[in-house]
């Protein structure tokens, strides 16, 4: 079965209608083709029952002077009688139509044995009567012993068959194009991708599924921005309060003391700037085309400069082919990839960022060397604000977002992100991207 729905549409419509028409075609057909053909068959097995008569009643010299003329007033048979000749023993290569009228004829009112050939010749049929050792010919026409023109019939059938059928798939290709677009729009708006074109169009139903999808693109929209907009509100406000601290400790005696708390602030700092981007998720960037690899490059760029200045025994390789663009949020997909790199430099010393394309699907991996992730703890670290060390711990940095934010923003680009055991003997992060 077709996996299309205006494949499978077209053959609920089509396939009924042409097995009617078959039915319809070969019993109209059947009939039609054996009440002509016996209609005018019969007529020549009358005429070729006068021949026989004839032959035998005027004999053999007179009969042959006769003959002649007989093609005017006979529908252009001409009889031919072949002394010493018997009719082929094997069965007649004819029609049963042909072979139950000639037989049933010339058998009861004549009672001679008849032979007929209706599949050798193209234009004629031969049709041989046993006389008293003879053997009469009789050269038909074929238009003279059957139905000729049935394939007129059958041509009308089918060429009318195809402009229906024609018309047929152009008014279903129609009525399918706005299911398709409806389908584009709502796999557009999966990849974070506008669809500003789209409008509601096609048969009531598929306008209210239009509505009702346009209706759901606004309101996942609309609690996006709300919850973005509470978010950066909330962090805005706690901002000031540690302005103030910060200042208040800038002011003070540096001592030990001083220096933790300094340290506890900038660490709040960088909470609340997880928790904004965990909120913004997909707002506030439109998809453009970028070149993955150059974003690759900039983020392998970054990330070993800041690797040199604070952890110089981390070492950053990057792997990626040329030209490989999509349509993409480009910061929010650049801080996924970094939040990765992040992760994979915090937990080992050895990372490889590479990216590759396998058909529709452009695959972004980050391995390390590290201690990994157990397989059945995998799904657990994504979780929000879950930290798979024991005591959620601040040590190790992080507030248990990198990775949360990481996977929305791949889900919010269509693609997913993938944990599994690393070339390198750690963890691999895998990043999968539709085209």
């Amino acid at each position: 079965m077709p996996r299309g729905l205006f494949g499978r549409s077209l053959m609920i419509i089509v396939m009924p209608v042409v097995m009617v028409q078959a039915v319809v075609t070969y019993l109209l057909f059947d009939q039609q083709w054996d009440s002509v053909t016996m209609r005018i068959s019969r007529a020549v097995a009358a005429q070729i029952v006068l021949f026989v008569q004839s032959y035998e009643t005027l004999g053999e010299e007179r009969f042959a002077a006769e003959a002649v003329r007989l093609r005017e007033t006979s529908f252009g048979l001409v009889p031919v009688v072949k002394q010493g000749e018997k009719i082929p023993e094997t069965d007649s290569p004819a029609y049963d139509v042909l072979k139950r009228v000639f037989v049933r004829e010339l058998s009861s009112r004549i009672e001679r044995p008849v032979w007929i050939d209706s599949t050798t010749l193209e234009d004629h049929v031969d049709i041989r009567v046993q006389l008293d050792g003879a053997v009469m010919h009789v050269m038909a026409e074929r238009k003279r012993v059957m139905s000729t023109n049935t394939h007129v019939w059958v041509g009308w059938m089918i060429a009318t068959s195809l402009v229906f059928l024609s018309v047929a798939i152009i008014f279903l290709r129609n009525q399918i194009r706005p299911i398709e677009r409806l389908a584009d729009a709502a796999e557009a708006f999966g990849k974070g991708r506008d669809a500003p074109d789209f409008r509601p169009s096609g048969a009531t139903e598929v306008r209210r599924a239009s509505l009702a999808f346009i209706d759901m693109r606004e309101r996942i929209s609309r609690f996006v921005q709300q919850r973005t907009d509470m978010l950066a509100g909330v962090s805005h406000d706690l901002r000031t309060p540690l302005t103030r601290m910060k200042l208040e400790l800038a002011m003070m005696k540096d001592d030990t003391s001083i220096q933790a708390l300094k340290g506890d602030l900038e660490e709040m700092e960088h909470m609340l700037e997880e928790y904004l981007a965990f909120a913004r998720g997909q707002a506030g960037e439109g998809a453009t085309d970028t070149d993955i690899s150059q974003l690759l490059r900039d983020v392998a760029v970054n990330a070993q400069r800041k690797a040199d200045a604070k952890m110089p025994l981390k070492t950053l390789t990057l792997t990626a082919p040329e030209g490989v663009a999509l349509e993409v949020r480009p910061n929010a997909l650049r801080r996924c990839v970094v939040n990765l790199v992040e992760n994979a430099m915090r937990h080992g010393t050895k990372v490889q960022l590479s990216a590759v394309l396998h058909g529709d699907v452009v695959e972004i991996a980050v391995d390390d060397d590290g201690p990994g992730i157990p397989e059945a703890r995998r799904e657990e670290a994504f979780r929000p604000f879950h930290r798979l060390d024991s005591g959620r711990s601040l040590a190790t940095g992080g507030a248990g977002l990198g990775l949360a934010i990481a996977r929305d923003i791949a889900r919010g680009h269509g693609g997913d992100i993938i944990l599994e055991d690393s070339k390198l003997g750690g963890l691999r992060a895998m990043i999968r991207l539709p085209v």
